[in-house]
């Protein structure tokens, strides 16, 4: 799942601690400003012609920088890496069901954005035995984890990559399908990751499968600030030339959404 974009307490996309005990069962309340407090923000700043506009931030949970209306939310450290391990997730994700959906073929060249530990990465890779899977992470230790585990399982199809906050390091025109779990809302710069990535996607036939919680769904036990609505993906995936090509409803809790070039 997620990203290991900027360090925050792993609790904290499920309202605090009680979530590692709980595992998300109740919706968190979430802070807003004052209707004046919003009105002095408004005034103070006005959005670039890239889409991004630096401000105070609405919900304590994200950074003080929105990207086409939404606030960039904290993400992950590789503080949170057994999270990402965690007993359940298969279950409470539908993991195996979002992999089925993909429908890769064995020789697919397949990258992981936010790879983490390689939670996806490793099932991933058992299903293209004859091409690859690129797990991309900024964070060094992530990587180390990656590493070890990569040792570990003997996955030689499987290949760390230590990215950065606006460039995956991934060859153009190469993938045949980059998977984002739970991690595009927590980007830094979305919109220069996102056009990076697009580049990566070989032509015609690459596609970016986008996976975040359903903001349109209330029972989902996540804060507001975690989640996304087709909507807002499509608009940010327009601005950097993708179109939506498949709509995937059929996991537990998230979207699953399919983009190709224009």
């Amino acid at each position: 799942m997620i990203v290991s974009l900027r360090t925050w307490s792993v609790a904290a996309a499920c309202g605090g601690m009680a979530f590692l005990a709980s595992n998300c069962t109740q919706i968190p309340t979430e802070t807003r400003p004052s209707p004046l407090a919003e009105g002095r923000m408004a005034r103070r700043a006005l959005p670039d012609s890239a889409g991004y506009l630096d401000a105070p931030p609405r919900d304590p949970n994200g950074i003080a920088r929105y990207y086409q209306g939404r606030q960039i939310a904290h993400v992950m450290g590789h503080e949170g890496a057994d999270w990402l391990e965690r007993n359940g997730r298969r279950q409470e994700e539908g993991t195996d069901l979002l992999i089925k959906e993909l429908k890769l073929k064995p020789t697919d060249v397949v990258a992981d954005i936010g790879a983490g530990t390689g939670f996806f990465s490793f099932q991933l890779a058992q299903k293209v035995p004859q091409g690859q899977v690129l797990a991309v992470d900024i964070q060094p230790e992530m990587i180390a984890a990656l590493s070890a585990n990569k040792a570990k399982r003997k996955a030689p199809n499987v290949r760390p990559v230590l990215g950065t906050t606006t460039d995956p390091h991934l060859p153009a025109d190469s993938v045949d399908l980059v998977l984002i779990v739970d991690a595009y809302h927590e980007f830094d710069h979305p919109r220069e990751m996102g056009q990076a990535i697009a580049r990566a996607l070989k032509p015609g036939t690459g596609r970016l499968a986008l996976v975040e919680y359903r903001a349109e769904d209330m029972n989902v036990p996540i804060k507001r600030i975690h989640k996304m609505s087709v909507a807002q993906v499509q608009k940010e995936m327009t601005a950097i030339g993708l179109e939506l090509v498949q709509n995937v409803s059929s996991l537990p809790q998230q979207h699953l959404l399919l983009f190709k070039r224009k």
